[in-house]
């Protein structure tokens, strides 16, 4: 419980209506998250924010707000947490960069798919493993750094 409560309290700026618009809300942080996806690969955040103008919003305000427990089975979601609250970068840092791994495991079906294979992609995030995900997320650098 203490742990959870740990997790949580770090984003609790995310459910603040008020706050949606400040550097602390939902709409800055994912913002941020489309920021560090155009340095990691440019043509993939070209394809899915210009090309086929999908908004994070549609996806990725559900990882965030509900810390990715809603696309991977329950085991696996402890694991994230854990990993993200043990994370010396910052719990937000941490969970950018995963959410960002997640992006770029699907690049090949998000590079040839056109607005509603993205959707369908990134909304019910196909089935990995995630111990990939969290390398992938663990090898790059703090998203402060890039941005």
């Amino acid at each position: 419980f203490w742990c959870f409560m740990e997790l949580i309290s770090e984003f609790r700026d995310h459910f603040c209506a008020q706050l949606d618009n400040a550097q602390t809300g939902i709409k800055a942080t994912l913002r941020r998250l489309m920021n560090v996806l155009q340095h990691y690969d440019h043509a993939l955040w070209q394809h899915i924010e210009i090309t086929c103008k999908v908004d994070p919003q549609y996806y990725a305000f559900r990882w965030i707000t509900l810390l990715l427990s809603q696309e991977f089975a329950f085991p696996d979601t402890l694991r994230i947490w854990d990993t993200i609250l043990a994370d010396p970068h910052g719990r937000m840092d941490c969970l950018l960069r995963i959410c960002i791994a997640m992006i770029l495991h699907v690049k090949p079906r998000l590079m040839q798919g056109d607005f509603t294979v993205i959707m369908k992609t990134l909304q019910r995030f196909p089935p990995v493993d995630v111990g990939l995900l969290l390398q992938a997320a663990a090898a790059m650098p703090p998203c402060h750094t890039v941005l």
